[in-house]
């Protein structure tokens, strides 16, 4: 069976979707970095720990919820933890587990970065949308992600 090529409208679509996502992410990026000295990875990870109810994640925990290499969030990890933003626990379930937690600096990092981050995902994103189209957004993201995740 032959290559079925993308349709005109559907290069078209790919491409612009391409460009916007790169655009984007390069644009928080760079907001989050001049007003906070966070990349978005720090965000992210800052944002999983903050949101759960100890303030700590075991590492493939986290590692699912970035949907991250181990290696990745390990050295992101090491590098955080060098800045104050995260530590390690031990586990005390599994001796040889270990927990990662936002730190109080991690905390007050994140609580700082938000509302200039949210007000740039606004800016950029959501204010450029119709309500039908942030719903259709979503939809389209649901369906991608499905397709995206591994049989069960």
């Amino acid at each position: 069976m032959g290559t079925v090529w993308l349709t005109d409208d559907q290069q078209r679509a790919w491409r612009a979707y391409l460009r916007m996502q790169a655009r984007l992410t390069a644009e928080l990026h760079r907001q989050l970095q001049a007003d906070s000295g966070l990349s978005l990875s720090d965000y992210e990870v800052l944002v999983q720990l903050s949101e759960a109810s100890s303030g700590r994640l075991r590492p493939y925990a986290l590692q699912q919820a970035l949907d991250w290499e181990q290696s990745r969030l390990s050295h992101h990890l090491a590098r955080m933890q060098r800045r104050g933003l995260v530590l390690r626990q031990a586990c005390a379930d599994d001796g040889r587990g270990a927990y990662v937690a936002i730190t109080d600096e991690g905390r007050d990092t994140l609580a700082a970065a938000a509302p200039a981050h949210v007000a740039a995902v606004r800016k950029l994103f959501f204010d450029q949308l119709d309500p039908d189209q942030v719903r259709a957004v979503e939809a389209l993201s649901a369906g991608v992600l499905k397709a995206l995740d591994p049989p069960s």
